[in-house]
């Protein structure tokens, strides 16, 4: 059992920047590939970010590819993303999800456990 506790979002301006974290129970973190999703108001959740166990491969996005990137301290039992040069399209909720898999993966059915999600609200 593994639960995820999402903080850091808010309320920044258009160009703006912040940190999520998400931060892991359990010893056994390592094991678990790593994503961030986000769902805005009257759309789905979509993949955003994702990180393998070792940290060594990611994903991400087209729409957030060289504005974001996500990282995992497994000895802090903290994955991260850092969002840069925010846009108002970024404004969602943002989840924290990790799933038992070998392979590095973005479909939503493949992450075992989820957090409660954190708002992030971009101003144009």
């Amino acid at each position: 059992q593994v639960q995820l506790v999402e903080s850091g979002g808010g309320l920044v301006q258009t160009g703006g920047s912040l940190r999520l974290s998400c931060a892991a129970s359990g010893r056994t973190f390592s094991s678990y590939v790593t994503g961030w999703f986000r769902q805005g108001v009257g759309k789905e959740r979509e993949v955003v970010a994702a990180i393998s166990r070792s940290g060594g491969s990611t994903y991400y996005a087209d729409s957030v590819k060289g504005r974001f990137a996500i990282s995992r301290d497994n000895a802090k039992n903290t994955v991260y993303l850092q969002m840069n040069n925010l846009k108002p399209e970024d404004t969602a909720v943002y989840y924290c999800a990790a799933g038992r898999t070998i392979a590095l993966v973005t479909q939503q059915m493949a992450y075992d456990y989820w957090g409660q999600g954190t708002q992030v609200t971009v101003s144009s």
